[in-house]
């Protein structure tokens, strides 16, 4: 059978790959404990879970608008203005199965053949991946460590054609952490409107900042670049809703329309349950957060600091989401027992089977010298998959 070329010009998700091969080692009896998963270890707050319930018991498990409810949609329009002093009208939201499957309306709706779409690397994995299933051409800009890994206007600029049509924007970013100051995307966005591009900023993990942090979107930066930006959230990470899947959009109208056409084509609408859930999540959630980004602060600093008394090992700390992502370029090289790991690849692969522990390699973000640890899961599990990866670390040779 011959398969469309867009199948051929990408990768299946390198994070749900490890994620699905640990969870089958698990099933088979072994210990794995995994660093790998991109989703909260806490469960969904039980005042969600009660409106989840109330729905199923009032019937409200039929078909909703393709785009979402009105409830939902006037919950997220309420939350952008608390939050970020953001105005939009309900036409201008798009409830959709979680922030991946809005971004992908989004390629859907906006790329075409010959396009370019900036990208700051190390990258998220499905922001290229989603580029080439839509025909256009993901532009991948590196940034640098000892800055961040944030894209500066300067970088921007340095790669704007006359073909570029969007750039992305992720903070906190995964899988790094990193988090953009308001100079930043002040400068960002300067380049950004004098080259008539749009920006799509991923804000998934925007509650969850350390060090005193605050978040800023770049669409609250002024009416212009609200104008020419589309705001991606969602209520996974921040409301450990993984699996509700639910996401949303806020942008310029006619771009959102085109979006729930699309949506309307493939999945329809989200499920009912799902979005009664998520209206409580966020008109009453952020007690919970709170607590949950205390204890993710506690985790971060014990696994930066247990990753740099690893030999070869050096991280720097991460100022949101709840990655590491630690440099190994040192161990890169070095022979296991069944000889050299020549890549990231390869270390995750002996890491896995030697210490049981999973992780990510930096090639699935654009980052060869790198690995993401998730510190979503317990304190214990924690030290003690560090303990087994210092061990397995130290027998190579």
């Amino acid at each position: 059978m011959k398969l469309a070329q867009r199948v051929g010009r990408t990768a299946p998700s390198a994070t749900l790959r490890i994620t699905a091969e640990a969870k089958s080692m698990v099933a088979r009896g072994v210990d794995v404990i995994d660093f790998a998963s991109g989703e909260p270890d806490f469960d969904t707050p039980l005042p969600v879970k009660e409106a989840g319930i109330a729905a199923i018991r009032s019937g409200f498990t039929k078909y909703t608008a393709a785009g979402g409810i009105d409830e939902l949609k006037l919950a997220v329009v309420e939350k952008l203005r608390r939050d970020q002093g953001l105005t939009y009208d309900t036409s201008q939201v798009l409830i959709s199965c979680g922030a991946k499957h809005t971004l992908y309306n989004l390629a859907q709706a906006l790329y075409e053949s010959g396009d370019e779409v900036i990208i700051p690397s190390p990258y998220w994995v499905s922001f290229p991946e989603q580029v080439l299933l839509n025909d256009a051409t993901p532009v991948l800009v590196p940034t640098e460590e000892r800055r961040g890994f944030r894209l500066t206007g300067e970088l921007l600029a340095q790669h704007v054609t006359p073909r570029t049509k969007a750039v992305v924007v992720n903070t906190p970013g995964n899988p790094t952490g990193s988090v953009y100051d308001r100079r930043t995307l002040e400068d960002i966005a300067k380049v950004a409107l004098r080259h008539d591009l749009l920006i799509i900023s991923d804000e998934i993990y925007e509650k969850l900042l350390y060090d005193g942090l605050t978040h800023v979107s770049i669409a609250s930066l002024g009416p212009e670049v609200q104008a020419r930006t589309v705001v991606v959230n969602g209520v996974s990470k921040a409301y450990a809703m993984t699996g509700w899947r639910i996401g949303y959009a806020a942008g310029p109208k006619d771009l959102i329309t085109a979006m729930t056409t699309v949506q309307s084509q493939s999945t329809s609408n989200p499920t009912s349950i799902a979005q009664k859930a998520a209206v409580v999540a966020l008109n009453q959630g952020d007690a919970f957060i709170k607590e949950m980004v205390a204890e993710f602060d506690q985790r971060r600093r014990v696994m930066v600091e247990r990753l740099n008394k690893i030999p070869g090992v050096t991280c720097t700390m991460p100022n949101g989401a709840f990655y590491a992502f630690p440099h190994v370029g040192r161990l890169i090289g070095r022979r296991g027992p069944e000889g050299p790991l020549p890549s990231a690849t390869a270390l995750a692969a002996y890491l896995l089977r030697e210490a049981r522990t999973a992780t990510v390699p930096g090639e699935a973000f654009g980052a060869p010298e790198h690995m993401r640890f998730s510190y979503a899961t317990s304190m214990l599990k924690i030290v003690e998959g560090l303990n087994r990866i210092e061990e397995a670390v130290r027998r190579l040779k």
